[in-house]
């Protein structure tokens, strides 16, 4: 009778036992992962590592069969087979094979991947995931294996697909029409740069609307402290608008020599809580607001302190933070009592909240994981900050800080608000004062708009005359809205359910690298390249850049994963219309080919006087005259600072070494010597007047360059 695959593996395992010396194979994804999980398993385990997918879709054609229920074609990855060849080897050597890939779809899938590879039985409970990689994490995680999660898998492969149709089938046509190869379109990555393209196209036009306000200083006889108030009403009636420099002139003639009387004082207390620990999306924002970090440096820090750091006085590699691919807001009751018995310790009984605190979750959220914390609560981030990089220091820090001050009490804080009238005019102020700073103590949330400074008002009481030290009518026009950042995108981007929060730094990324759209500062803006290409998918593929339709299939996709719909079926419900829309506008566009406009510069080309644009090269960007071929003149393209050179007076502009390290340097280089890593500020020397540098580093200090001069300040 003929062995079965499965009896055919045992054997051979056993008569290749003598290759291993351990009893169990655990395979995880990363080296670092590796090491601090075998830290925990002992002599009869061996663990290593996959290095991420071993098999994927090919890259040189779509690799999905469309007629055949789309069948995914997968192989395995170029450069893997050694790797590939030594985990067989390894699997057939020992008792069992544990998969320990991350706890998401995207591990499951890998564990999937590798289950085929290995000829491991799926039914088999040999999937084990650990929300945290210590001691407690890991032996919970191997004391309870499962099997394979067929819809995770599924989810994945789903999605893969999806992606893999719309890419391999759209991203051609852009090539044909638009004359840039290399061109990509993605069911996530189009709608982003639309929603960025659009922003612009709404500040373009945006018209300003010019408005007037009114704003009164004052003190008291027994306060000399200057406080403002706000015009707010005439007759008992609220201003909505002041249109006009005539109008607010002429509120500002009727109130000359009037008296300002308060006429009502309002005390009360208000409550302000913290903010909930971490999500993937929260965590991406925040370490831009605060640290600067773009989306892809966060998510690199965060896998490693997930993956583990080694940190001797703890015994060696330890996980700092739970896993970081996680839109929940639970936290275990285990973690909560740490919380409180550190901030007992560290600030008092009284910073703990009466009640624990629950934070709700959205609707649409997974709540498979905690949400991002660090798995030892009680250890800070100044007691492991040598044994970390730079990085994970800074992000470590924020997740701590933000993690302990979510389970802080409230701050309380005094609150007063004052109506003054003066003739038949309304004036309106408020401040407060803190009473208690409660979680504030450790940690406040940042924001990307920031509120108007709100201070302590002095004391004041009804019927009180207030002296008046300046009445103002100050000119305003309404602003057009703010390009994206990477934070506020992330956080459209969360809000419309457009994406997973694990795709946000992938997509930026690529969205940048394929010169759709550049940073400006912290700002994200389209390029012509990305303005054109969204035009083209606005009206011939108006569902793929549709913030609603993406968002629909985002939740498809989410069922597929809780085993509501059938993948399969997912997938054709979106091909069929999608095959007729791409015959559409392959007829509609027979034969018409879309040049990418030029950015015109104020840069003059001193051969012929146009103004020279730039172009794309071989080695970047560079200026070039649009007279070609008449005249043929080209430039670098150079970025000016702002700054003036503190040997010459020329123009310091931005450079980068061959390593791509950002440094300044003069214009008139190479007459002139001056170059720094230091950056130019915008303020100048108080005593000199000349450009002011920051040195490098978080505290550096502020200096002027200007030989003889000497100034400088923490």
């Amino acid at each position: 009778m003929p062995q079965t695959s499965k009896a055919k593996t045992t054997a051979k395992r056993k008569s290749a036992s003598a290759k291993s010396s351990a009893k169990y194979l655990v395979i995880v994804e990363s080296p670092a992962k590796a090491k601090t999980i075998k830290k925990y398993l002992g002599e009869d385990y061996d663990v290593v590592a996959s290095m991420g997918h071993v098999r994927d879709l090919p890259k040189s054609k779509l690799g999905v069969d469309t007629e055949k229920d789309f069948a995914p074609q997968y192989i395995n990855i170029r450069g893997k087979d050694a790797l590939i060849k030594s985990l067989k080897a390894q699997a057939i050597g020992c008792e069992k094979v544990f998969l320990a890939t991350d706890p998401d779809r995207e591990g499951e899938a890998i564990s999937w991947h590798l289950a085929y590879i290995l000829n491991l039985d799926l039914n088999d409970q040999n999937r084990v995931t650990f929300n945290e990689i210590t001691k407690f994490g890991v032996q919970s995680g191997m004391d309870n294996p499962r099997s394979i999660d067929t819809n995770l898998v599924n989810a994945q492969q789903s999605r893969r697909v999806l992606d893999r149709i719309v890419g391999y089938k759209i991203s051609p046509f852009l090539w044909k029409k638009i004359r840039k190869r290399g061109l990509s379109a993605g069911r996530v990555q189009s709608v982003v740069v639309r929603l960025i393209v659009d922003r612009e196209e709404e500040i373009k036009n945006f018209v300003p609307t010019e408005y007037w306000s009114i704003d009164a200083k004052f003190n008291t006889d027994t306060h000399k402290k200057i406080f403002t108030a706000k015009l707010y009403g005439k007759d008992g009636k609220k201003i909505t608008s002041i249109d006009c420099q005539v109008d607010a002139d002429k509120i500002v003639s009727d109130l000359d020599g009037a008296q300002y009387i308060v006429d009502s004082v309002k005390k009360g207390v208000r409550q302000k809580s913290p903010a909930p620990p971490f999500t993937t999306s929260t965590l991406q924002q925040e370490a831009s607001r605060k640290l600067g970090f773009q989306s892809k440096r966060t998510m690199k820090a965060a896998q490693e302190l997930y993956d583990g750091v080694d940190i001797p006085k703890m015994g060696g590699a330890i996980g700092l933070i739970t896993y970081m691919r996680t839109d929940s807001l639970r936290i275990s009751n285990e973690a909560r009592n740490n919380a409180y018995a550190y901030i007992e310790q560290a600030y008092g009984k009284d910073y703990i909240p009466e009640k624990p605190r629950y934070y709700k979750q959205k609707s649409n959220s997974q709540d498979a994981h905690e949400a991002i914390r660090p798995t030892m609560p009680g250890l800070t981030s100044a007691s492991v900050k040598e044994n970390l990089t730079s990085d994970q220091f800074k992000l470590y820090k924020l997740i701590w800080e933000r993690f302990i001050s979510s389970q802080m009490a409230n701050a309380v804080l005094d609150t007063v608000s004052a109506d003054i009238i003066a003739k038949n005019y309304l004036f309106k102020t408020s401040g407060y004062s803190v009473k208690f700073d409660g979680f504030t103590a450790l940690y406040e949330e940042g924001k990307d708009e920031q509120d108007e400074q709100n201070t302590a008002l002095p004391p004041l009481k009804k019927g009180q005359v207030l002296n008046l030290k300046e009445l103002m009518a100050n000119q305003h026009f309404t602003q057009p809205p703010a390009r994206y950042t990477e934070a506020s995108l992330i956080k459209t981007l969360e809000e419309n359910g457009i994406g997973r929060p694990s795709t946000y730094a992938p997509t930026i990324t690529t969205i940048i690298s394929r010169a759709y759209v550049e940073r400006e500062a912290k700002q994200l803006k389209p390029t012509a390249l990305g303005e054109i290409t969204t035009m083209l998918m606005k009206e011939h593929f108006s569902d793929i850049v549709d913030v609603t339709f993406t968002a629909d299939m985002e939740q498809s996709l989410d069922k597929v994963e809780s085993g509501e719909i059938d993948w399969v079926k997912n997938l054709r419900e979106f091909y069929e219309p999608f095959q007729k829309t791409l015959k559409d506008a392959e007829v509609a566009l027979d034969g018409v080919k879309l040049a990418v406009p030029d950015v015109e510069t104020d840069v003059v080309c001193e051969l012929c006087g146009r103004k020279m644009v730039i172009k794309d090269g071989k080695f970047g960007k560079f200026l070039a005259c649009p007279g070609f071929p008449e005249c043929k003149n080209t430039k670098n393209l150079v970025k000016e600072s702002g700054g003036v050179c503190p040997i010459c007076s020329g123009k310091i502009l931005i450079k980068k070494s061959k390593t791509g390290k950002k440094y300044f340097g003069c214009e008139n280089n190479p007459k002139c010597s001056f170059m720094t890593w230091d950056e130019p500020l915008k303020s100048t020397c108080p005593d000199c007047g000349s450009t002011l540098f920051k040195k490098t580093g978080r505290k550096g200090k502020t200096y002027c360059a200007k030989e003889g001069c000497g100034y400088e300040k923490p």
